[in-house]
């Protein structure tokens, strides 16, 4: 007897249908065989399954199983596959009915007393099922919040082998009506700005860098600062738009970084991986590709502090995702497109030992290790800093005296308006602007233009370097809400050019 279910399985960020098909015969040794390039989470299922259905009171069929996964050329990953298939022996065995028009897409995993524990990757398999002919979906209890994102969807949650069966055994099943959706707020450096002390460049590059979605590049002393200044950025961008919110959550629950009962996630991302991180976990990758860091930093910040101490490999291996906004990893099979649109902020000492240039301290690092030290990030990688400040030590004065100081909150209101009135005007932020649409909306008038004209021969400004000040000089002009690009906005946007001392010669030769 044959029975057929639908399941589903995930690829970067989306789900594919994937129909199950089960046949018991009488004939031929006892056993279960899979077909349907299965990988070894979903062959173990065999045991899986057989104990499952026993321990929740059924009896597993005397005879041959045959079980197929199609499309057969794409090779199905982890236990998800697990409900379906036992769902598919006992319909084929007779003990469960089979009814035309009783399509759902099904999926979990099961434990050996028939239980079905929580899985990753519901919320991109919900949008999946939306969109075939008869929505529906029946999935781990424990997901009833991450599935219920997606409207106009019927829900059947199951805790174990048992429910599933009773749901599949009605003759019209009563869908869940999901939790009014909740909003997962994910600890992500939210400190306030008012903490700190001092550092007004540093507190301007942050509004700059929130305002216009700019890459910031912090270099200064040990203490003073950097790590601080960074933490705080998250707290300076606004929540995520619907649609943001449901990438970033769909990104979040296939790498299973959603808690139990969490809903949409609105507040932006802030990743900071150790220094010895590689390649694949931070751009992504591996036989089955997973989402790296640069991608569960999506719409929000990834921070690497220590920049130097990364692998130069490792770094070198952001900047065309940084300008693509997506990472792409081909396999032979199949490739998968993550996206990767962050604000990259990075924070580096001046030299090994940490006080070139500092005024209190003296750097005893000879003049070649400092080279070879600031050498450790690639020009092509440096030059995709829209912001570079140097961090001072602060002072003592500004520790102990009684400044009032900003909040995040007053700050954020108003990168909020400034990037409302970057939206209105051409549609995106200004670190989206390309040559073209800079020309449109940032036009430089005859003051502004000698100015460019002298800093590109004195600080030796590429055309990916011109481009870069003209946007973050825009962001200056709509946070001072003027419409016209001047001469003071251009003044000010290439004083945060990455300081002269960063960049060697060795960084002009890319």
């Amino acid at each position: 007897m044959l029975a057929r279910l639908h399941a589903a399985a995930v690829f970067g960020v989306e789900a594919l249908p994937v129909s199950v098909e089960v046949d018991v015969s009488g004939g031929g040794l006892p056993g279960i065989t899979m077909v349907g390039l299965p990988d070894t989470t979903v062959r173990e299922s065999r045991d899986r399954v057989r104990s499952a259905i026993r321990n929740s009171g059924f009896p597993f069929p005397v005879g041959r199983v045959t079980v197929s996964l199609a499309p057969a050329d794409v090779r199905k990953i982890g236990a998800a596959f697990d409900l379906p298939i036992a769902l598919g022996i006992l319909a084929a065995s007779g003990i469960l009915p089979q009814r035309d028009g009783r399509e759902m897409t099904v999926v979990g995993g099961l434990s050996l007393d028939g239980g079905i524990p929580p899985m990753q990757g519901v919320l991109p398999i919900a949008v999946a099922a939306r969109k075939t002919a008869r929505p529906a979906l029946m999935f781990p209890a424990a997901n009833l919040a991450e599935a219920g994102i997606v409207a106009d969807l019927p829900l059947f949650p199951v805790a174990s082998l048992t429910d599933a069966v009773r749901v599949l055994s009605a003759s019209s099943p009563e869908s869940t009506t999901p939790p009014t959706r909740s909003a997962h707020v994910a600890p992500a450096g939210g400190e306030d700005l008012v903490d700190v002390c001092g550092q007004l460049r540093g507190r301007r590059a942050l509004e700059i860098a929130a305002a216009g979605s700019h890459h910031l590049l912090f270099s200064g002393s040990p203490g003073a600062g950097k790590t601080m200044l960074a933490r705080r950025l998250p707290g300076l961008l606004p929540p995520l738009e619907f649609d943001e919110a449901l990438l970033v959550t769909s990104i979040h629950s296939i790498a299973g970084l959603l808690p139990p009962g969490a809903g949409l996630v609105f507040t932006r991302p802030f990743r900071a991986p150790h220094h010895t991180c590689s390649d694949m976990a931070l751009v992504g990758g591996g036989a089955s590709p997973r989402p790296g860091e640069v991608s569960l930093a999506h719409a929000g910040v990834l921070f690497l502090d220590e920049l130097p101490e990364f692998s130069r490999r490792v770094l070198d291996t952001l900047r065309q995702p940084l300008e693509a906004g997506v990472v792409h990893v081909a396999r032979v099979a199949r490739s998968v497109t993550f996206p990767a649109r962050v604000m990259l902020v990075g924070a580096m000492n001046p030299c090994p030992c940490g006080f070139h240039g500092d005024a209190r301290r003296p750097c005893h690092c000879p003049a070649t290790l400092v080279e070879r030290y600031q050498r450790r990030l690639s020009g092509p990688l440096r030059d995709r800093f829209d912001l570079g400040v140097e961090v001072q030590a602060v002072p003592w004065g500004d520790i102990s005296g009684d400044t009032v100081r900003e909040t995040s909150a007053v700050v954020r209101a108003r990168v909020d308006a400034a990037r409302r009135r970057q939206l209105d005007r051409q549609g995106r932020l200004n670190s989206e602007l390309d040559g073209r649409a800079l020309r449109t909306h940032a036009p430089l008038d005859r003051p502004s233009h000698a100015l460019m004209a002298t800093a590109v021969t004195r600080l030796w400004l590429s055309v990916r370097g011109v481009t870069r000040v003209l946007r973050v000089a825009r962001t200056i002009a709509d946070l001072a809400g003027d419409g016209h690009l001047r001469a003071d906005h251009v003044a000010e946007a290439l004083q945060f050019r990455v300081p002269e001392r960063s960049t060697s010669r060795y960084s002009h030769e890319a």
